[in-house]
């Protein structure tokens, strides 16, 4: 081969090298945005399902009984606000007490049950789609030609949200534990 040859070969190489770089740039600022779409997502519904489970917990108290009534509410509040910063042990007991619940409960509206059921597998989809975004995140920053080129190596790995969903269980594609 003539060095002109060879020079041709070099830049093809690099042009190749530059392309792939910036494909994956651009797949792991996708990926950043969607960790951050899909966290959003999460949050709403880790929110809404402690707003209807301390709503039901105080309008029916008498209903789910003093003390259920109170574990709920606890709950509910320590996992909008939860003391130690731990989220996902504030969520864990709230799903808990959720997942507790019996499907039907004289005086209080079946709806009531159903809306905090549903927002219950909800936010259980939620998480799921969360940690398969940050899933695919880890994945393709540990790859070896981005981690030698040090690609998003200034910016924190997202973390799992892991908390007990009650779909752990259930295997893809099964529908939600609530038939």
């Amino acid at each position: 081969m003539t060095p002109d040859a060879w020079l041709l070969l070099a830049a093809g190489v690099v042009a190749l090298l530059l392309a792939w770089t910036a494909w994956t740039l651009t797949r792991l600022r996708r990926l950043e945005a969607r960790v951050a779409r899909t966290w959003a997502v999460l949050d709403d519904r880790l929110r809404q399902r402690a707003d209807l489970a301390g709503d039901l917990a105080s309008e029916h108290s008498a209903a789910l009984g003093e003390e259920r009534a109170g574990r709920l509410k606890t709950a509910a509040h320590d996992a909008r606000h939860p003391l130690t910063g731990d989220r996902e042990l504030a969520e864990n007991a709230l799903g808990r007490e959720v997942r507790a619940l019996p499907p039907e409960v004289p005086g209080v509206p079946a709806a009531r049950l159903a809306a905090l059921a549903e927002a219950d597998g909800r936010m259980a989809l939620a998480r799921r789609f969360y940690n398969d975004a940050v899933r695919d995140t880890h994945l393709l920053r540990q790859r070896r030609v981005p981690r030698l080129l040090r690609l998003h190596a200034d910016r924190p790995l997202p973390r799992f949200f892991d908390v007990e969903d009650g779909l752990d269980a259930v295997p893809l594609g099964a529908g939600t534990p609530r038939g």
